[in-house]
C-alpha cells in the first residue's frame, strides 16, 4: 500500500511542477524575457530549439 501512495505523491509532485514551469515561463515570455532552462526542461522544451522559435 505505501509503494501505491508514494507512485500517487509522485505524480502530484510531476504535475506540480509542470504546472509551477508552465506559469514561470508563460510570464517570462509575457515580459519579454527568456525562461530559465530549468522550465523549458520540465516542459519537454529543449532550450537550444527555443532560441529557433523566438
Amino acid at each position: 500500500m505505501s509503494i501505491q501512495n508514494s507512485n500517487r505523491g509522485n505524480r502530484w509532485s510531476r504535475a506540480f511542477a509542470i504546472f509551477g514551469a508552465a506559469v514561470s515561463a508563460s510570464a517570462a515570455v509575457e515580459n519579454g524575457r527568456r525562461p530559465r532552462n530549468r522550465d523549458l526542461d520540465t516542459l519537454g522544451i529543449d532550450p537550444q530549439a527555443f532560441e529557433r522559435i523566438r
